[in-house]
């Protein structure tokens, strides 16, 4: 008899380690956010009517956009750890009655239709099921100290993965049991009972997504996977280059910031915020990738609401933009034009700043500086000018 499978997939998580403001499962990898990436796997599996994605309210907008076009239930609002929000996702099942649970993380995009079926096969035959990968390090147990206890045999240790399986009713009786209590994965609260849960072979596709370097990896594998390239649902891309151009004089002052980071100087940039020059420009190029406009269309200099505003928001909206229209940034190079403040000590930090507004690696970002031979009113050291160029890449419609 066919076995009715659902499907919980947790997407409530911050993604602090991912070290930027969107969380992580909203960011984009191939013109999807690493959410949709999973939802569309699951959904070759089970009907949709019987995926449920626990997600963070706060995160409503992100979460509409990433969704947008699926028919799925709507979200169930997480809990304050990972373990009371998968609970919240079992408990919105409950009246489906479904046979087998499969329990997922958002910040896994690459699970494949194999690992699925392998994690669903075995639980014809036991409780419980997870994926996971052979560790191929030795691994050494440590004491005070560091000094090396004994060395851990690894033919018996394993990476668990997500998806992990179980037989409905049995997983929702024990997170109810041990509510309150954190375990490090769900397949933890069957072992502390005693139930068999089985390991089945995982994929290195479908480690999990914790820093920015990790969507470099992603990417690769999506771009090799042949599976990927036979699916014609799959959002094919098209890129986008925007440049910016913009000037500030100077003003009596003791630093300046520019691309976000504060650079002692004996005159600071006169402007209406906070006159960031690399980031003003920056965000032009960003606008004028997607068809949008420029800065003063968006951030009125006649406004006051802006006055001496922090211009990462300028940026934070821009790329805001971007992702509405299913895009992801690829890379960003800025020049700043002056004779003083010298900007090469500073530029690690500026690209790290960029790097974390953009959401993307610092690889990806250059920042870079030139003068004028003293010629201009840069020269004349009367101020700084910055241009920029970015690509984007959107989806093709």
């Amino acid at each position: 008899m066919t076995k009715k499978i659902a499907v919980v997939i947790v997407a409530a998580g911050s993604g602090s380690r991912f070290g930027d403001t969107t969380p992580k499962q909203y960011h984009l990898l191939g013109g999807k956010t690493l959410l949709r990436h999973c939802v569309e796997s699951f959904a070759r599996h089970a009907p949709t009517e019987l995926i449920r994605i626990v997600y963070n309210p706060d995160h409503q907008e992100w979460y509409d956009s990433a969704v947008k076009g699926l028919s799925l239930r709507p979200p169930i609002p997480g809990g304050s750890t990972r373990q009371q929000s998968v609970l919240n996702g079992l408990r919105a099942l409950e009246s489906k009655n479904p046979d087998y649970i499969l329990i997922h993380d958002a910040a896994r995009p690459g699970v494949s239709g194999d690992v699925i079926t392998r994690v669903i096969a075995a639980l014809s035959e036991h409780q419980g099921a997870i994926p996971t990968l052979p560790v191929l390090d030795t691994i050494k147990q440590t004491g005070s100290g560091g000094k090396i206890e004994q060395t851990i045999p690894r033919e018996q240790l394993h990476r668990a993965q997500t998806p992990q399986g179980f037989r409905f009713k049995t997983i929702l009786d024990a997170h109810r049991l041990f509510e309150g209590r954190e375990f490090t994965d769900d397949a933890a609260l069957l072992e502390q009972l005693g139930h068999d849960v089985v390991c089945v072979e995982g994929a290195a596709e479908n480690d999990k997504i914790t820093r920015p370097d990790d969507m470099g990896r992603a990417r690769d594998w999506l771009k090799t996977d042949p599976a990927l390239e036979e699916d014609t649902n799959m959002i094919r891309e098209e890129f986008r280059t925007g440049t910016g151009f913009d000037v500030h004089r100077f003003a009596p002052g003791d630093h300046c910031i520019l691309c976000g980071v504060k650079i002692p100087h004996s005159a600071r940039l006169d402007g209406h915020s906070d006159a960031d020059v690399g980031l003003h420009t920056l965000t032009d190029a960003l606008l004028g990738a997607i068809g949008a406009g420029d800065i003063g269309q968006h951030f009125p200099p006649s406004d006051m609401k802006w006055k001496d505003a922090a211009s990462d928001q300028f940026v934070h909206h821009a790329v805001d933009l971007i992702h509405e229209c299913g895009g992801r940034i690829v890379n960003a190079d800025i020049t700043l034009i002056c004779e003083h403040p010298k900007i090469g000590p500073h530029t690690r930090s500026m690209r790290e700043k960029v790097a974390e507004i953009l959401g993307i690696e610092v690889d990806r970002v250059n920042v870079k500086a030139t003068t004028t031979e003293r010629l201009g009113f840069t020269g004349r050291e009367e101020g700084i000018a910055a241009q920029a160029a970015v690509s984007i890449a959107l989806p093709v419609k």
